[in-house]
């Protein structure tokens, strides 16, 4: 049997730790078959069980995009919402504080960060980027174990059929090197419960030991599995339910601590248990794909799906399907919740997988070109009942998918181009160039994911150059970083002699005009023109002016028109790339444009030769372009709003933009105060909410002088110039009878502007800070950004309010005292960092600082109070001196100093050591010498003599000092103490 048994653990042990083996030959179904249960009846079953049996709350699912929790770039679990509760800072005037037992049905995203499984979907029939997760919560002690485990086993048992004999548990085993002994209350209930004891297995903290970080909340948890053969052969388990019991405290020395309020918190993954009820070979053989695999195989040039996996999926075909399908469900979830493809974070991930999906399913699938949006109602049909916000938005879902698709179909071809002519020109055993890589990639310019690249190239039996793909990010995150701060780097430049040689020649300046050349599409989104143009001269690294460059030569282009932006006003350089026109499998990545005399330089890596006189054509990064339009135009409404809180005598002293940053230096007479602050984003949020058109029009420069409220720099403008005016068209702006540009903003500006102010969708202040006497400098983020900001400047709030609240309901007990004063420690620092809107955390920071000492205050006083009580035992066994060596519980080492003071005050000429056993084997040291025993006999040597002995370390003076030590031997540390101090004494 003990044989046997350890065969089962191993084999549970890797069946946790692998994906499940759904299509394994052995899978069996039920015994008795009854009809499979669609999806739709499988997730209500589950939440009227616990509502209607079990008196549970439903609430509905959060949105996928996280509210006010930066770790997370989407909610990938359940409990994501109930945070506050776990970790006490809940607000206790919401409707959260009054939740006892929940129950929901969770929309969850794992891809990107440091839970994801977008690189493994399609590759086997278990991992998806979105499923859901059924679950149901216990707060503070509503019910914990006895309850969970039996409401589990009658749920899958009794109202899902699952027979019993198909069930396995597991339990936490005990964890010695944490002081955590086994939970054999859960094992024993199972066991009550009817579990054959074959099937209760124990495991390490590995398995069954649930931490929400490396702080906080913790506890063992006990997981049901399902054993796909059904008794023949080997058991092939899968796990279908966690229940985790919040009983304990993760504090920042790695020690545990129990929670004052215990919690249950459970999680099943609705896929999982369908496909187990419906007798499915994979989850994807159940009816929550088998309508968009259908689909997937009307619409496309394909043969059908037949779930097949690795060198038995012939051309990857059965792979495609599981991404496009799996995707496309992500996409429609994101998109409904308001995460949007973009430029960073969550929206990037978002951006990869529609991507992954255009690729798979254009190239291997054959699809149609749209074919992607045509399957947005079929996952609105199959979802759209649990989570209305699909049924609401399935159009917008739809446009917006299908207009990413197009915008990218004809990257991926140019893309699938330069592929195959770079692996024509590699040698048997060379690496795939990490250049041409970073040239595709998303962080480069035809927006191909990395990882959807590297699949290509495996599918092709090539390997990437790695090693440079690491070194060329590196060098792109200096890049992004060197960009927040104030320092123009040099590039190529074009000096006087090179600029008095083209002026002999008679070389017009360089027209940019095309760089305006964008529009609006119905959908919202932007077009931007290519632009034709031909190689006026070449320069090489070192400024010298030659009629070619060889491959791999960095090098300087001068055209005679673009569209590139070039860097100036404050906005960055565009970023791109160029093609020779004819061969446009040859792509010459563009890093920068600069002004040099009215003459753009266009910074390129060469990947072969290029010589004057060629004709290319031009492509803008139109995701990094419209960030700079997004920041420019909201650079202008700040400029705008300052004026309206501050005065119209307001001045800009500067400003730098780019995708990533919004940097604005104002003159003030003063720090701006929090009122202005929310002022100066009211009336920004204000001009985005309407959605105002932006116009741009060029005029003689005569015109915009003595115009009421036009704003400009002292700078030299050319002429005409452009003037960008917000909400009013420019000729009525420069109208001075109108007075139209002392309400809305009406700047000169050559930058690049969005068309509509509502693309801003917010902007916050998150810093500012005083660059001069009479400088404030402001920092700003937008869009996605600035919604998170305001999201994390909401939780705080919250959370010093909770804060408020308990301390106003005072504690008697010295440890939760304690715990409430390091919160608000850990309160300050996350509001001094941050990224949250600068006003409030102003107004946090000054809540903080006076409820930090009253907390302060209120833990002296406990201390104090808990000090004389320990005292005043001490002195029954100790009344005299010289020497007084003993132990005492005591909760840390303050009150253990108080102890020692207190004692030496009681019996003058005394000198005082005490220890103080901690969990874990853990001892505190507190000491203090007499005055006249000293310098022979000192504090900090006694305490250091002692630590050491149990492998410690101690600090302190010749009157008082302290020390940690780990011993399980505290006599021998207390004969230490005393043989040291007498051999001194």
């Amino acid at each position: 049997m003990a044989v046997s048994m350890a065969a089962a653990a191993g084999r549970l042990r890797r069946a946790i730790r692998r994906s499940p083996p759904w299509g394994s030959p052995s899978r069996r179904p039920f015994s008795s078959e009854p009809p499979p249960a669609q999806a739709t009846i499988v997730r209500d079953a589950f939440l009227n069980f616990f509502r209607d049996r079990h008196g549970h709350r439903l609430v509905p699912s959060a949105s996928v995009r996280p509210r006010g929790d930066p770790s997370l770039l989407f909610v990938n679990a359940g409990m994501n919402q109930f945070k506050p509760i776990f970790l006490g800072t809940v607000n206790p005037r919401s409707e959260m504080a009054g939740f006892r037992r929940v129950a929901n049905s969770q929309k969850c995203v794992r891809a990107g960060g440091r839970h994801s499984d977008l690189e493994d979907v399609g590759r086997d029939l278990s991992h998806h980027t979105f499923f859901e997760m059924l679950g149901n919560w216990a707060f503070g002690g509503e019910y914990f174990k006895e309850e969970a485990c039996s409401m589990a086993w009658e749920l899958l048992t009794q109202v899902y059929g699952i027979p019993q004999d198909r069930l396995w548990v597991s339990y936490f085993g005990g964890d010695p090197k944490a002081g955590l002994d086994p939970d054999l209350e859960s094992r024993d209930i199972w066991l009550r419960l009817g579990v054959p004891a074959s099937h209760v297995l124990s495991f390490g903290p590995q398995e069954n030991f649930w931490e929400m970080g490396d702080t906080g909340p913790c506890g063992p948890c006990t997981e049901i599995h399902y054993d796909l053969a059904g008794r023949v052969g080997a058991p092939q388990l899968v796990e279908l339910w966690n229940l985790v019991f919040i009983q304990h405290n993760r504090e920042a020395d790695g020690s545990l601590r129990p929670l004052p309020q215990r919690h249950v918190d459970t999680g099943m993954g609705l896929e999982r248990l369908v496909a187990v009820l419906q007798g499915a070979r994979s989850t994807y053989d159940t009816d929550l794909f088998s309508p968009l695999l259908s689909a997937i195989h009307q619409g496309c040039r394909a043969p059908p799906y037949l779930g097949r996996v690795g060198a038995a999926d012939e051309g990857r075909t059965d792979m495609a399907y599981r991404v496009v399908a799996d995707h496309i469900r992500t996409l429609s979830v994101c998109i409904a919740d308001g995460v949007y493809p973009g430029m960073s974070g969550a929206p990037l991930v978002l951006r990869r997988i529609l991507r992954r999906a255009v690729r798979f399913s254009t190239e291997v699938l054959r699809a149609p070109p749209g074919f992607l949006g045509s399957l947005v109602p079929i996952v609105v049909e199959t979802l759209g009942d649990a989570y209305p916000e699909l049924q609401k938005n399935s159009a917008q879902i739809t446009n917006l998918v299908s207009e990413d698709e197009a915008a990218f179909l004809a990257s991926l071809q140019r893309g699938r181009r330069i592929i195959d002519r770079t692996l024509r020109r590699l040698g048997p055993s060379e690496l795939f160039p990490a250049e041409v890589a970073w040239s595709l990639s998303l962080s480069g310019n035809l927006g191909l994911p990395l990882d959807l690249l590297e699949l290509m190239l495996e599918e092709k039996g090539v390997q990437l150059d790695s090693a440079g793909l690491a070194r060329l990010a590196q060098e792109e995150a200096q890049h992004g970083s060197r960009q927040a701060e104030p320092i123009q780097e040099q590039g190529l430049q074009l000096n006087v002699h090179a600029l008095g040689e083209l002026q002999r020649r008679g070389v017009p300046p360089t027209d940019d005009s095309p760089k305006y050349s964008y529009s609006l599409r119905p959908s919202g989104g932007y077009e931007f023109s290519t632009c034709e143009a031909q190689v006026l001269q070449l320069y090489a690294e070192d400024g010298t002016a030659v009629a070619s460059v060889g491959k791999g030569q960095r090098c300087g282009l001068l055209l005679d028109k673009t569209n590139f932006y070039a860097e100036q006003g404050g906005q960055a350089s565009d970023r791109g790339y160029l093609v020779r026109v004819g061969q446009e499998d040859v792509l010459f990545p563009v890093a920068r444009a600069q002004v040099c005399g009215g003459f753009i330089l266009h910074e390129a890596v060469a990947p072969e030769g290029l010589k004057v006189g060629d004709q290319v054509q031009l492509h803008v990064d139109e995701a990094w372009r419209l960030g700079c339009m997004e920041k420019h135009t909201a650079t202008h409404l700040l400029s705008w709003a300052l004026r309206q809180a501050l005065g119209p005598g307001t001045e800009q002293r500067g400003s730098c933009l780019s995708p990533e940053h919004l940097r604005f230096d104002v003159a003030t007479q003063a720090p701006l105060t929090p009122e202005q602050l929310r002022a100066v984003e009211g009336t920004v949020q204000d001009a985005v909410g309407q959605d105002e058109p932006v116009y741009m029009e060029d005029v003689a420069l005569a015109c915009t002088a003595r115009v009421p409220g036009l704003r400009s720099l002292d700078e030299v403008y050319p002429d005409p110039v452009r003037v960008v005016s917000v909400g009013v068209p420019v000729a009525r702006a420069l109208d001075p009878g109108s007075r139209a540009a002392l309400q809305t903003s009406v700047e000169l500006c050559c930058g690049t502007h969005l068309l509509r102010t509502g693309a801003i969708g917010d902007l916050v202040i998150v810093a500012e800070r005083q660059l001069t006497k009479g400088t404030t400098r402001l920092l700003a983020v937008t869009g996605e950004q600035a919604q998170q900001a305001r999201e994390v400047g909401q939780s705080l709030a919250q959370e010093v309010e909770a804060a408020t609240e308990r301390l106003s309901r005072g504690s008697q007990d010295v440890v939760a005292a304690q715990r409430l004063s390091k919160d608000m420690g850990r309160l300050i620092d996350a509001v001094d960092t941050a990224v949250m809107p600068q006003w409030q955390r102003r107004e946090l920071q000054a809540a903080l600082k006076v409820l930090q000492r009253r907390a302060n205050t209120a833990v002296r006083k406990l201390e104090l109070g808990q000090a004389t009580q320990k005292t005043q035992e001490l002195l029954q066994r100790h009344s005299q001196g010289p020497l007084i060596v003993d132990t005492v519980a005591a909760e840390s080492l303050s009150v253990l100093v108080k102890v020692v003071r207190q004692l030496c005050e009681r019996v003058p000429g005394t000198s005082v050591l005490l220890l103080s056993p901690q969990p874990l084997g853990r001892v505190l040291c507190a000491c203090q010498v007499t005055q006249s025993a000293t310098p022979a006999f000192t504090a900090e040597a006694w305490a250091l003599a002692v630590c050491s002995h149990m492998g410690g370390k101690a600090w302190g003076s010749q009157v008082v000092a302290q020390g940690t030590g780990t011993t399980a031997d505290l006599e021998a540390a207390l004969s230490t103490a005393r043989a040291y101090a007498l051999d001194q004494l």
